[in-house]
């Protein structure tokens, strides 16, 4: 076994040597494989360090969204986290993750944080993300801080993001609603019959034009929308009035699998976009589809004495605590049929001008 040339290894240092071969050897250690395991490992911590020098940004990026898409349920969450990395943290992708530094993320928020606060501010958690990822594949050093973090950080670089007002979609104010769905009633087509039946369910939009068969129970007079459909990722149990069901009648014969608003592409449930032009051929584009649920949410509020908590279900929101929905654990089905009876009632009277205050059943 060589332990090295004259030259570069002196006397003493090879009797040392050659005494530790006799000591892995006396111990039942072949010296020659431990001496090959050692490169090897060495080795593989020069390619590591080197793997780790050239990982870009955009690799562990791409890595990322990789193993989080699957978890994402739908492609416009997917599409929006990889728009904003490329588009506003652009300048980081061909950069080393190890070489980025503050004065780097600093550079790609400063345009977009006072004039695109919301989309800034996203973009900021996503380049915080990626490095987050970087640190815990071993790229980074575990020493140096994330540059994008916020708190204790680009909190005193950054003027505080604006307070955004999310969530309010522009909606027909509830007194105006029966008038509305007078004219509704006279337009012909697939998208007036789904728009109407959305707003005497007052569910979702997606939740309706994805609506199947084989979830109505014409019998029972319910729509059980599944949770995979659901936002809450939680089956909603939607009772159906005398007029819902007429909707659904009019639409077509149940077939089981197939849409019950379908779109003009086979297979493919109606747009969204059908109910903004239809919208617009009634004068009334500045309203929303989701916005009829806030007017429903209104006139429950002001213009009955249904319990809050009966109108947060029947919008299939989470009401309570988690002890509280622990015992609680049924879904008030029939108590919400009157409250929806209540509603069909109040948007088929003539005008907006019947504004009755409705006294639910003990």
């Amino acid at each position: 076994m060589s332990l090295g040339s004259l030259s570069a290894v002196p006397l003493v240092k090879a009797r040392e040597l050659a005494a530790g071969c006799r000591a892995e050897l006396a111990a039942g250690r072949n010296p020659l494989i431990a001496r090959r395991d050692a490169e090897a490992a060495q080795k593989a911590l020069r390619s590591k360090a080197q793997e780790t020098e050239h990982k870009t940004f955009s690799a562990v990026a791409e890595e990322l969204l990789a193993s989080k898409e699957t978890g994402w349920r739908n492609a416009k969450h997917r599409a929006q986290w990889r728009m904003t990395l490329e588009q506003y943290a652009a300048a980081l992708w061909a950069m080393p993750v190890d070489e980025i530094g503050t004065e780097h993320v600093l550079a790609c928020l400063n345009p977009i944080w006072k004039e695109k606060s919301e989309t800034a501010s996203r973009t900021r958690g996503r380049i915080e993300a990626v490095l987050n990822a970087a640190r815990a594949r071993g790229f980074t050093s575990a020493d140096k801080a994330n540059p994008a973090r916020w708190r204790g950080h680009l909190d005193h670089l950054l003027p505080k993001p604006k307070k955004l007002l999310r969530g309010h979609h522009a909606a027909l104010p509830w007194k105006e609603l029966p008038a509305f769905v007078t004219q509704l009633r006279k337009r012909d087509g697939v998208a007036a019959l789904a728009l109407e039946f959305i707003i005497l369910t007052a569910a979702r939009s997606g939740e309706a034009r994805g609506a199947r068969w084989e979830e109505i129970d014409l019998a029972s007079k319910v729509w059980t929308v599944p949770a995979t459909r659901m936002k809450a990722l939680k089956e909603h149990r939607v009772p159906l009035t005398a007029r819902a069901i007429e909707i659904l009648q009019r639409v077509g014969e149940p077939v089981v699998g197939d849409l019950v608003f379908p779109g003009g592409k086979p297979g493919r449930p109606l747009s969204d976009m059908a109910f903004v032009a239809l919208f617009n051929r009634m004068g009334v584009s500045a309203i929303t589809t989701h916005g009829f649920r806030s007017t429903f949410r209104d006139w429950a509020g002001e213009a009955t004495n249904f319990p809050r908590e009966l109108a947060e279900a029947a919008l299939a929101h989470t009401v309570g605590d988690k002890v509280e929905r622990a015992y609680r654990r049924g879904d008030a089905l029939e108590r919400r049929r009157l409250l929806m009876e209540a509603w069909t009632a109040y948007c088929e009277a003539q005008g907006g001008t019947v504004v009755a205050m409705v006294r639910p059943a003990v």
